[in-house]
């Protein structure tokens, strides 16, 4: 059986084939790619309908566990700007590039971000903490970042995301997968998301010159409405009881604990491939009853049996399915990035009962 690492070295040897038998047309839109869903509504947001999208992992489908396939090389042989997140949230993304021969521009949407160190662990064992531990001053989580540019809601373009590239295809190594030294999950702080469109506006320009006028006004309002979510994210979470503590399957928000003041605690570390152990899960179970927390909340791309689990050892509901590293379909809760956001903090908010 073929692996992830065999799938993508033979790319490299079919991919010349692959492209030179499709007929010669000519393109009148930037061809861009943009590697999972939460990245491909941003790029979406800026670019419009001078773009042609191709989201490689969409809705629902889990970044950290991707298997590439042999389109997926065509398509980025394609391309003239591929965009990542960068921070080896896509472990697999710089062999695939490889393989597709690709001369397109490869952008890090996360350069210029103040990155978190990775917490280094998985199952937060040596990390009990009782209530007091999780105090937060609301007003002490300000942070400016410079607002570079926006979005508009009629983006009529064609996106080619690959709503079947879920979260199934696991023969993968691990290396494909390890984080480095910085959590990835940054866009969990809309701040950062505000240099993520700076740097998805800045290089659409370069490969579309003739369009900067009509990036720079996308990228401009839609940090305008980056800027409103922020401020009403920092409003609800001051609304929230004292020592609020969110209790969740997957440990990708803390940057969002860095922005926001607000706590959270997790079976699961940084990626979801990591796995939780029987004390790490009788130690959030001991932490629910001590600090009286009256609901813990399931993750959109984590088996929820364990939280589950863990709600009925420690007697509480499960509020609802927090979104963390993937938009859902566009019908669902988390269509966009910011629907994902607002209906985190709503659901928190109602959870946690302020």
């Amino acid at each position: 059986m073929l692996n992830r690492r065999n799938i993508i070295t033979l790319l490299a040897g079919t991919i010349l084939a692959g492209t030179s038998a499709m007929p010669a047309f000519a393109q009148d839109r930037l061809q861009v790619v943009a590697t999972f869903s939460i990245l491909g509504d941003l790029v979406r947001q800026v670019g419009g309908d001078r773009i042609a999208l191709t989201t490689l992992v969409g809705p629902d489908g889990d970044g950290h566990v991707y298997s590439p396939r042999p389109s997926d090389a065509r398509t980025l042989a394609e391309s003239g700007v591929v965009f990542t997140n960068g921070l080896l949230y896509e472990g697999w993304i710089d062999r695939l590039i490889e393989a597709s021969g690709t001369e397109a521009t490869i952008v890090t949407v996360a350069d210029g971000i103040n990155a978190i160190a990775d917490a280094g662990h998985d199952d937060h064992d040596d990390h009990g903490h009782s209530h007091d531990d999780h105090e937060h001053d609301h007003d002490d989580h300000g942070h400016s970042h410079d607002d570079h540019g926006h979005s508009h809601d009629d983006h009529g373009h064609d996106d080619h995301g690959h709503d079947d590239h879920g979260h199934d295809d696991h023969g993968h190594e691990h290396d494909d997968h390890a984080h480095g030294e910085f959590d990835p999950h940054a866009w969990q702080d809309v701040g950062n998301v505000k240099v993520y469109v700076a740097n998805i506006r800045d290089a659409l320009i370069a490969g579309d010159p003739d369009g900067a006028d009509f990036y720079k006004a996308n990228a401009e309002a839609y940090i305008a409405e980056l800027a409103a979510l922020d401020a009403e994210i920092r409003e609800r979470v001051a609304a929230l009881p004292e020592a609020a503590l969110v209790i969740t399957s997957h440990n990708a928000f803390r940057y969002f604990t860095s922005a926001y003041g607000l706590a959270f605690d997790a079976p699961v570390g940084t990626t979801t491939e990591a796995e939780a152990t029987a004390r790490g899960a009788a130690r959030l179970i001991d932490t629910i009853r001590a600090n009286n927390i009256n609901s813990v909340f399931a993750e959109s791309l984590t088996d929820a049996r364990l939280i589950e689990q863990i709600a009925r050892e420690a007697d509480v509901p499960v509020a609802g399915t927090l979104y963390s590293d993937a938009l859902s379909r566009p019908d669902g809760p988390a269509g966009t990035y910011i629907d994902m956001m607002r209906h985190n903090i709503s659901l928190i908010s109602e959870g946690l009962g302020s």
